[in-house]
């Protein structure tokens, strides 16, 4: 058996550009996703916490340390530019792998600028 764990979250950014003219996906800084470990094509899930919409897609990187945060294609008519929203990736391990587990937790400050990295104490 195996279990779907939170692997890292990135914390509360903001959306910096809404392209609907784009096949699909969301492209983030690349600092951002080095910080969460998170891979270039890898699912991600979207959670917008302005209007509550919820999405799976896929990442692209983005500039480095250029504080983008894009949603491209249809993810784009989920998000407004000035969102709020938290990046999600998930893991899958074995029932004793979960144990000890612990996700990463990104945090950024203004223009998504990465400001600290944790992990969860509990």
């Amino acid at each position: 058996m195996e279990l779907t764990l939170l692997k890292s979250k990135i914390h509360t950014v903001t959306v910096t550009e809404a392209n609907v003219a784009y096949n699909g996906s969301i492209t983030i800084d690349a600092d951002l996703l080095d910080a969460a470990g998170i891979k270039k094509y890898e699912q991600v899930y979207v959670n917008n916490a302005v209007n509550g919409s919820r999405i799976m897609t896929y990442v692209l990187p983005g500039e480095r340390g250029g504080g983008e945060v894009c949603l491209n294609g249809g993810a784009a008519l989920h998000a407004n530019v000035g969102d709020t929203i938290h990046i999600l990736s998930f893991v899958r391990l074995s029932p004793e792998e979960a144990d000890d587990y612990r996700p990463t937790l990104v945090f950024t400050e203004e223009n998504n600028r990465l400001k600290s990295v944790e992990q969860y104490n509990y």
